[in-house]
């Protein structure tokens, strides 16, 4: 009878927000179009490697008016120099002494004269057209911040994994964030610069991205822009993929603690999926329920079919799914006892 319950549970939790993804699929979302001046931060640290292709990328938009501003947070590498390579009179190369990416930002803010600020990371790149699409979503002037959609680069079994997290990220945003999002994320995202002097600049916070919109929604809307995609590069092994989303985890508490009951309300339901997504495929195994286990890999399955035609993806991901899910419920699951019980002890 347990095996049943938990994948009711899934089912009806899952089943709910793919429903919501495929009727916003049909929705044509505000859009406007206009052409303000656009400045692209790039605020980098120890990103020689990169930071070419993150300029490049950002140069390279088919967008007309637009500088971009690399702001080299203290490197000790040859970031600095591998930024000012590139040359192109649009681009601007400021070094500053090393004080955390949100002072690069605010930086890179004093430098810039767009009257829409654009934040993209330097371990990325943007697609060709995200700062248009981006522009496109400031329909009102209500608008005040507008995030894209952030995708995961590379092959390797965590880039896999790390990417169907962000694809199904992408469909919760259109299924229930699309007019109200919870996070304009660092590296696609767009800001009215008027806005950003209101509140002082980005918020200064180990997580600057979440407390940035925080602030923004006192100001109006923070929308999402479903077909503006930067590209990420993230973590390559399970202990700094486990330091990167502890960082986020605890940087985020505070705030979830501290917001409206609905979203307690949606993180403690969140929690009680996730132990069921880890609890029934053992279970349905152990029992040997055949039946149960293949109509939820049937469903997960095509669940992230939908959204790999809709958002981009490949058939990999698609069939290591139902793998994929049971990694990340379990993960998340002993990320997060770890931060309550941090966030607790703090408390006493």
């Amino acid at each position: 009878m347990l095996p049943e319950i938990l994948l009711s549970l899934i089912l009806l939790w899952d089943g709910y927000f793919f429903l919501r993804y495929l009727l916003s699929l049909r929705k044509v979302y505000r859009t406007r179009e206009w052409r303000p001046r656009v400045s692209v931060l790039i605020p980098a640290y120890n990103e020689e490697e990169n930071i070419e292709d993150a300029v490049k990328a950002a140069l390279s938009q088919d967008y007309p008016d637009l500088e971009v501003i690399v702001i080299d947070d203290g490197s000790e590498d040859g970031t600095y120099e591998r930024a000012l390579s590139v040359r192109d009179e649009r681009l601007k190369v400021i070094k500053a002494k090393h004080g955390g990416k949100a002072r690069a930002l605010n930086l890179g803010l004093e430098a810039s004269s767009g009257e829409i600020i654009v934040t993209t990371d330097a371990d990325g790149f943007l697609e060709k057209d995200a700062v248009s699409e981006l522009v496109k979503r400031f329909y009102s002037r209500e608008v005040v911040a507008v995030g894209g959609q952030v995708r995961v680069a590379g092959r390797r079994f965590l880039e896999l994994a790390q990417d169907v997290e962000h694809l199904r990220i992408a469909m919760f945003r259109r299924a229930k964030e699309l007019e109200n999002l919870s996070l304009a994320p660092g590296p696609v995202s767009a800001f009215r610069r008027e806005a950003l002097l209101k509140i002082g600049g980005f918020v200064e916070d180990p997580v600057e991205d979440y407390a940035t919109t925080i602030a923004f929604k006192g100001l109006g809307r923070v929308v999402y822009s479903p077909l503006a995609r930067a590209w990420v590069r993230m973590p390559l092994t399970l202990s700094s993929l486990w330091r990167q989303r502890k960082r986020w985890f605890l940087g985020d508490l505070p705030k979830l603690g501290g917001g409206p009951l609905k979203d307690r309300f949606f993180l403690a339901v969140s929690e009680i999926i996730a132990l069921s997504d880890v609890t029934f495929p053992l279970m349905a195994i152990a029992l040997e329920r055949w039946g149960l286990l293949a109509l939820f890999v049937l469903f997960e399955m095509l669940t992230m079919a939908v959204a790999v035609r809709n958002e981009g993806g490949s058939k990999l991901e698609i069939l290591l799914f139902p793998v994929l899910l049971w990694f990340w419920a379990a993960f998340y699951l002993c990320l997060h006892v770890y931060g309550y019980t941090r966030w607790v002890l703090s408390k006493r």
